[in-house]
């Protein structure tokens, strides 16, 4: 039934959980896996009123933002990798989280989306907010939630 696990992951604690997670349910299911990284955007704090030096910030940020995302997809498509799970991996920068994980899971044809959520509760998702509820309500996939 689902085939292809999309799985964002940004390298927390709880996003290893995720990795774990999804290796073992597409193991299950006979699924492949797309790993996924959302980076952020520059922050306005940085931006300067010189294009040389917002330049050579923006530049470092998108460096920094491709070392990242680039270690973690390694290590999950390793993790997949040995456990016999077909694996792909991408990333995207974005301020807008929760619509870059809809949109990418959508475009690369997953079937499932598999999140990991803080469990907060209600304080602090009103302090924090929640990507997971985020991208429940604005996705058509259906989404797994390990805690």
């Amino acid at each position: 039934m689902y085939k292809h696990l999309f799985v964002p992951v940004d390298g927390s604690e709880l996003s290893h959980r995720a990795m774990d997670g999804a290796i073992e349910l597409a193991k299950q299911l006979g699924a492949r896996i797309t790993g996924f990284v959302v980076e952020p955007d520059i922050g306005l704090s940085t931006v300067s009123y010189d294009p040389s030096v917002y330049t050579g910030r923006m530049r470092d940020h998108e460096q920094r933002n491709e070392a990242h995302a680039s270690a973690l997809l390694k290590q999950f498509e390793e993790r997949a990798v040995a456990a016999g799970i077909e694996f792909a991996g991408s990333f995207v920068t974005s301020g807008a989280v929760d619509d870059a994980i809809a949109n990418e899971a959508e475009r690369v044809g997953a079937d499932m989306i598999v999140m990991v959520t803080h469990g907060r509760g209600p304080l602090g998702e009103f302090m924090f907010g929640s990507h997971t509820k985020h991208v429940i309500s604005r996705s058509r996939l259906p989404v797994l939630v390990l805690h």
